[in-house]
């Protein structure tokens, strides 16, 4: 049988991600105690079952009975069944505010603070996270793009990295994306602002002949993938799971908008995990 322990932080998505699992066919079971898998599939195959693939919600709700884990997927492997664990992830910021609103507490929190219950819960996940088989960060998820994901893994098996790439493009006048790793700066390039192009974005087939056939912007893509292609298979050598990626200009309608686009689809056909967010396409109507 195919065994999904679906394990991580708490508010990162894994009741989602088991809904996803149940869609596609999966037997699925939430707050499931380690102890009782085994159990679990001499049940399935003392009743005849033809059930073929189960998953299982993990958290640290089971307290100590969570440190054993990794000894029970050991002993399932040693009998012949494939054990997939899958980690989700999530920024610490993006938790709490998922928390303050849904209005729900911390299970390590107590009457404590949210962020001091995502604290422990780091620290005590952290040799979970590193013995995972898989990482997703939702941080900048949507529950379709998760759905997405889960299906590439675990149905469509493609070649999955750790590395998540988020772009983000943005307009330096309502501030850098506090989480960038990479931020590149295409101000330099003509502004479709004071053309009869303003009303549009860079999503606009106009916008974009009219950004790509400027000076200098093909050498400027051709230098910035170059550069990508070089660090990326290194940053996952390093088991970097996520890398925030900002491209910006004034307002965040026009160029980086144009030349977000093109980066997604260039880092798209190289396999890479990327996701694309328009920050602040929408915030001047005026822009």
């Amino acid at each position: 049988m195919r065994f999904i322990i679906v394990t991580g932080m708490s508010g990162a998505g894994k009741s989602t991600a088991l809904k996803c699992l149940e869609d596609y066919g999966f037997y699925c079971v939430d707050n499931m105690p380690p102890n009782l898998l085994p159990e679990i599939v001499k049940l399935f195959d003392s009743s005849g079952s033809n059930l073929q693939d189960a998953a299982f919600g993990i958290d640290i709700r089971m307290g100590v009975m969570f440190d054993s884990l990794f000894d029970v997927i050991s002993s399932l492997r040693s009998l012949g069944h494939t054990v997939s664990v899958i980690f989700l992830d999530c920024a610490d910021d993006v938790l709490e505010k998922r928390y303050k609103e849904t209005r729900r507490s911390h299970p390590l929190a107590k009457n404590e603070r949210i962020c001091v219950g995502i604290d422990k819960e780091r620290s005590l996940l952290k040799s979970v996270r590193e013995k995972a088989d898989y990482i997703l960060d939702t941080s900048y998820f949507l529950t379709r793009q998760l759905r997405e994901k889960i299906s590439e893994i675990f149905l469509e098996h493609k070649e999955y990295k750790n590395l998540i790439i988020n772009i983000i493009t943005f307009g330096f006048k309502h501030g850098i994306p506090e989480d960038s790793d990479l931020c590149f700066d295409v101000r330099f390039m003509p502004n479709p602002h004071y053309t009869h192009l303003r009303p549009f974005s860079g999503l606009d087939e106009r916008v974009r002949d009219f950004v790509l056939n400027s000076e200098g912007c093909a050498e400027f893509l051709e230098r910035v993938t170059k550069l990508l292609d070089f660090l990326i298979p290194r940053y996952v050598t390093e088991g970097k799971n996520k890398l925030v990626l900002s491209v910006g200009c004034t307002g965040g309608k026009h160029r980086s908008v144009c030349l977000g686009v093109e980066i997604y689809e260039h880092l798209q056909k190289n396999g890479q995990s990327v996701l694309i967010n328009h920050r602040d396409i929408e915030k001047d109507s005026k822009y």
